[in-house]
């Protein structure tokens, strides 16, 4: 009676250990799948920032490039 009580017990804990293990795989293929998809959307940040960066400074070389040019007029 024991014995069975115990193979009941161990047949229990295996069953749960089994499904704990589905429900932490599970998990963690959803995370993975998020982290994938933010470090994308980050590449994509980033090169939108490197693109405004550039940006920017081309306009800062362009109105410098026309300082000069507005300082010699009015002078």
């Amino acid at each position: 009676r024991a014995h069975a009580y115990t193979r009941q017990l161990m047949e229990t804990e295996a069953r749960m250990s089994r499904e704990a293990w589905v429900r932490a795989t599970d998990a963690s293929g959803f995370v993975y799948g998020e982290v994938t998809s933010l470090q994308g959307q980050v590449i994509a940040l980033q090169e939108q920032v490197t693109t405004l960066q550039g940006q920017q400074g081309l306009a800062r070389d362009h109105t410098q490039s026309e300082l000069p040019e507005e300082a010699g007029g009015s002078a």
